[in-house]
């Protein structure tokens, strides 16, 4: 594939994390974050508590994926996430367990039980 069809593939696979993570969230919470030449890190999908890479391609690398969003996401206060999706796979999330488990705590406390 050449460069601009893995920049399109890459783009629509945003696009369309942007659909589902707006099913949670709502649609006026969770947009692409599209980065500039300035040099000003921002993630793939900007969506409440989250900073999301997402990746797409014939064999993508999860852990390169997730270093990546740990290392933009350092200081903002939100979990670092990746999205992953080989071709003729289904889409895969990475997290650290430190932050699964902090996700899990939050969700918990908040069902009263």
């Amino acid at each position: 594939m050449s460069g601009a069809g893995s920049r399109r593939k890459g783009h629509d696979f945003e696009r369309a994390m942007v659909l589902r993570f707006a099913e949670v969230f709502g649609a006026d919470r969770v947009r692409r974050g599209l980065q500039f030449r300035d040099g000003a890190e921002c993630p793939d999908v900007i969506a409440p508590a989250l900073w999301i890479e997402c990746k797409r391609g014939k064999r993508t690398n999860p852990r390169a994926a997730l270093a990546q969003a740990k290392e933009a996401s350092l200081g903002k206060g939100v979990w670092p996430v990746a999205v992953c999706k080989d071709d003729k796979e289904d889409a895969v999330v990475t997290i650290s367990l430190e932050d699964f488990l902090d996700l899990l705590r939050e969700w918990w406390s908040t069902r009263g039980a």
